[in-house]
């Protein structure tokens, strides 16, 4: 993450040119990349044979962007855009080692008030925002490793769903000027969410995730 950091910040500082005022009614579309990596904080799986046994999971990056308004000189709304991110679930705690035991896709709808601070025409504007967060989770799979875990067979396999669920985002981010309309946008963000998954034996897992999300896009404004 550190190096991810550093990446943003030199890209937002090198990649600068003529300035163009942000002012109130301006609108700014951008597209580009984004990763989200959860921070999982696992409990345990309940009525496992296996005490402690956790889940983790993977980050993954997918086409991101989104679109701002700005409100004022320095107050906007922001709708953040992305690909559905796929994870992979694996065992951790007591089953760490054990490999891949389900996936899921994930979607984040998320809507930000954000300030920009500096003039309205400055190259870089350096800006924060907040704001809610639905996590919405859809097509888990679980792997055999899942089903001969909680004690299934091939002819009955164990199947996972995760609840979608509703948390709050913090942000910070900036952009820079590449021209009248062009500009280049990079944001790091962290999703304070839980979540719950349910087995089809009836054993359930609450699990923090936690996210941080890094962006960076090219944008145009109109």
């Amino acid at each position: 993450m550190k190096f991810q950091t550093t990446c943003l910040a030199a890209t937002l500082l090198l990649m600068a040119g003529a300035a163009q005022a942000q002012t109130a009614g301006t609108w700014m579309v951008r597209g580009g990349i984004t990763n989200i990596t959860p921070a999982v904080d696992s409990g345990d799986l309940s009525a496992s044979s296996l005490p402690h046994t956790k889940i983790d999971s993977n980050g993954n990056t997918q086409l991101g962007g989104g679109i701002t308004y700005m409100v004022d000189d320095h107050w906007a709304v922001d709708l953040p855009l992305a690909t559905p991110f796929t994870h992979n679930l694996y065992g951790a705690g007591a089953i760490s080692g054990a490999g891949k035991i389900a996936e899921t896709k994930a979607l984040p709808i998320s809507l930000f008030g954000q300030y920009h601070f500096g003039e309205a025409n400055a190259q870089f504007r350096p800006y924060v925002g907040a704001g809610p967060t639905y996590a919405k989770f859809y097509k888990e799979k679980g792997t055999a490793v899942l089903t001969a875990i909680t004690g299934g067979s091939s002819s009955t396999p164990t199947t996972l769903s995760l609840e979608s669920r509703l948390g709050l985002t913090v942000q910070v981010g900036g952009t820079v000027t590449l021209n009248e309309r062009w500009f280049i946008d990079g944001m790091i963000a962290k999703t304070f969410v839980k979540t719950r998954g349910t087995l089809s034996t009836g054993q359930t897992i609450d699990v923090t995730l936690n996210p941080v999300t890094v962006a960076v896009a090219v944008g145009y404004k109109f």
